[in-house]
């Protein structure tokens, strides 16, 4: 929390009850929430707090660096708090997002730099599938 408090105060931001929340409910969140259901979820402890609110505060957060935000597919992006390179799988039935651990690619950015002859700043890595449960 410290680092969010910081972060808003090198920016001049305001420091709000529903921002510690909202920031609060993704970095406690391994399941990479949208928008709409950080809402749900903060909405009865916090009754006068607005989804424009969420939004809002969510792109401020990936703004300052806190937060990434990850686009899957779906009609609304998801939110993940772990900010260090990794990459994702996706339930094409439940659309659960889970993280993959690094090790398992960390050479790919060079490679892709070699290959196509570009400077990679940052990837985005999902793969697509069933998970256990819905295979089930």
């Amino acid at each position: 929390m410290d680092v969010l408090i910081k972060s808003l105060k090198t920016k001049n931001c305001k420091i709000t009850p529903q921002r510690i929340a909202i920031y609060d409910a993704v970095r406690n969140c391994t399941g990479h929430p949208n928008a709409e259901a950080i809402y749900k979820k903060l909405s009865p402890a916090y009754p006068t707090i607005s989804l424009a609110t969420v939004y809002k505060s969510l792109e401020l957060f990936v703004e300052l660096g806190l937060i990434q935000v990850l686009n899957i597919g779906e009609n609304s992006f998801r939110y993940d708090s772990n900010i260090n390179n990794h990459s994702h799988v996706v339930c094409t039935l439940c659309q659960k997002v889970e993280d993959i651990d690094n090790e398992h690619f960390e050479n790919l950015s060079s490679k892709i730099e070699s290959i196509a002859n570009y400077k990679i700043a940052k990837q985005q890595l999902c793969f697509y599938g069933t998970c256990s449960n819905c295979a089930s």
